[in-house]
């Protein structure tokens, strides 16, 4: 986001489309960065991917409009590259398929766009709500005491997690004290069906404790927005970060930076020696304020 946000910045009126997976390019799709999305799963694609075959008519007569393709697909041996200028693709830069240590990701990400003089100097992602969006943050909080905690217990991966239990504990904990919170939303993504159905199971009974699981990540942002948020390395932390969310997020064994959102709302708290198993609880509430 930060590099769509620097080349529509310096291309205001350009038409910007975004080849990708829709349920993710939705967060910029006609939020000022993208003006259209397109399916990366379209099944004619596939033929771009195979060397000399016959292409698509529709999609040469797509990719050769364009003035300027950006690829960050995973392409080693340039057939798909091949394949866009064999349709006339005007322009086409590479960014990497590959996030490497020691630089941000966000600065990788946008270091092609200095081949069109283009710097990007703000590193943080910024989502935009639409009033649709807003609409709905505030239909889901309506039976919601402020200020509200939104929790997100996953991340994709079992070695980025904080254990489940204390997440549990900390629900608690903060309910217990009515001093920070009056209100826990506990927020998942499709990766995260394990640790949601631990947690309604043992919490269901809690009337402040609330669970929003696969929604739409626009709406997602939006209710992200009106909280405060504690999560991991994912990224539904990145998304809280960008809706403006105060954050606190649980790095393990992951270098935060590279990896954290460079927002100046997110804080980000590291495990010892990279092992989230030995972050304890009180570290964490005391982080949180309690």
């Amino acid at each position: 986001m930060p590099a769509l946000k620097a080349l529509r910045a310096a291309h205001p009126k350009a038409r910007i489309e975004i080849l990708g997976y829709p349920h993710i390019a939705i967060i910029a799709d006609k939020r000022f960065y993208a003006d259209a999305v397109r399916s990366i799963e379209y099944g004619a694609l596939s033929r771009f991917f195979a060397r000399d075959v016959e292409l698509p008519l529709d999609l040469r007569d797509y990719f050769g409009g364009f003035d300027l393709i950006l690829s960050y697909l995973y392409d080693p041996d340039q057939i798909f590259e091949d394949n866009l200028r064999r349709c006339g693709a005007k322009r086409i830069l590479r960014g990497p398929a590959q996030i490497i240590p020691g630089t941000h990701a966000a600065r990788q990400l946008a270091r092609p766009l200095q081949e069109l003089g283009i710097n990007v100097s703000d590193l943080a992602a910024k989502f935009i709500a639409s009033a649709e969006d807003r609409a709905f943050a505030r239909r889901f909080l309506e039976n919601c005491d402020p200020p509200v905690l939104t929790l997100h217990p996953g991340s994709g991966s079992e070695r980025k997690n904080w254990p489940i239990e204390n997440w549990i504990e900390l629900a608690r904990t903060l309910l217990n004290a009515k001093v920070l919170f009056r209100t826990i939303i506990f927020v998942s993504g499709e990766a995260d069906e394990k640790e949601m159905t631990q947690l309604q199971t043992l919490l269901k009974h809690e009337p402040q404790v609330h669970f929003a699981h696969g929604l739409p990540l626009p709406q997602l942002a939006a209710l992200l927005e009106q909280s405060t948020f504690v999560g991991h390395d994912s990224g539904i932390s990145h998304l809280a970060a960008a809706a403006g969310a105060r954050c606190f997020l649980l790095f393990g064994p992951t270098d935060p930076k590279v990896w954290a959102p460079q927002n100046t709302n997110a804080r980000v708290l590291l495990a010892p020696n990279g092992d989230l198993t030995q972050l304890d609880l009180a570290t964490v509430s005391k982080i949180i304020g309690l």
